[in-house]
């Protein structure tokens, strides 16, 4: 019987020279390309302008790295912060923080939609955070495979027949460990097709701020207890009653909630779904 796995992975694919290819940076555009993919798929659906998937991306990618780069900083190194803030924006980007992540996107959404509801195109805030919570399923799929694929943001030691481990972690190797990296991945990709799910079923009629609210309460709902398998990421957290990533999901959730509460008031008030034409005539 299977009473561990060994995780030997190299995380680089290929180097010419100095440059290497690694899977996180591949995992980590792979979630951009599926989800402007998805996107657009969305817009066609829904009769929006496909061509304004292309500024939405740009938005996507600038806030969330953004977002990011600066949540690591501000939550969990803030001396490096304050002493060279450049470094914010100096690659490899090996520090991103999944809280900052969230306020960057909700940041440049709020941006996108501001000059896309002057246009009259109908994007506002809530509707274009409802539909980029699915794509960014993928994206949170992607990147804790990077993760896993880095050895890094491990969890804890265990015996369970699934447990992994992490050769190539110098720090915590030789020692079976929760794969939580997996653990949040697989958790995204099951929300991915949830949240797809809802949206398919009513498009342009899906309750304002629901798919946000339901994807914020998933994610960082189970992210708030996913922590306890995980290694405290800085020493400082060794120290608290709860660890930085659970502080920080805690308001997440409780907006989320919120979002989900106010949209299923505003199902309630909807009228029956609009059938296809050819349904009806059928019929």
């Amino acid at each position: 019987m299977l009473q561990y796995i060994i995780w030997d992975v190299d995380s680089e694919i290929f180097h010419i020279g100095s440059f290497s290819v690694r899977w996180y940076g591949l995992l980590f555009a792979m979630g951009f390309l599926i989800g402007v993919q998805v996107m657009t798929h969305i817009f066609k659906v829904e009769k929006k302008p496909v061509s304004d998937t292309d500024s939405l991306l740009i938005y996507m990618v600038t806030s969330t790295i953004l977002g990011a780069r600066i949540g690591h900083f501000l939550f969990y190194e803030p001396s490096v912060l304050f002493k060279n803030p450049l470094e914010v924006l100096i690659p490899p980007y090996s520090g991103l923080a999944s809280h900052g992540a969230l306020v960057g996107i909700l940041l440049g959404m709020w941006l996108y939609s501001r000059r896309k509801s002057s246009r009259a195109t109908g994007q506002t805030f809530l509707w274009v955070t409802d539909r980029i919570a699915i794509p960014v399923c993928i994206g949170g799929f992607c990147i804790r495979m990077g993760n896993l694929m880095n050895s890094e943001i491990v969890g804890r030691p265990t015996d369970v027949p699934w447990a992994f481990v992490f050769m190539r972690n110098a720090e915590y190797a030789k020692i079976p460990r929760h794969p939580a990296q997996l653990y949040e991945s697989l958790s995204c990709l099951v929300l991915f097709f949830l949240l797809y799910w809802f949206w398919n079923r009513y498009k342009s009629q899906t309750p304002r701020g629901s798919l946000l609210g339901f994807w914020l309460v998933w994610i960082f709902g189970l992210r708030f207890f996913y922590e306890y398998l995980k290694e405290n990421q800085v020493s400082f957290e060794n120290s608290l009653a709860l660890n930085m990533g659970q502080i920080l999901s805690i308001p997440a959730v409780l907006l989320g909630i919120f979002l989900v509460y106010r949209s299923y008031q505003n199902l309630a008030a909807l009228p029956p779904l609009i059938e296809d034409d050819d349904v009806k005539a059928v019929r």
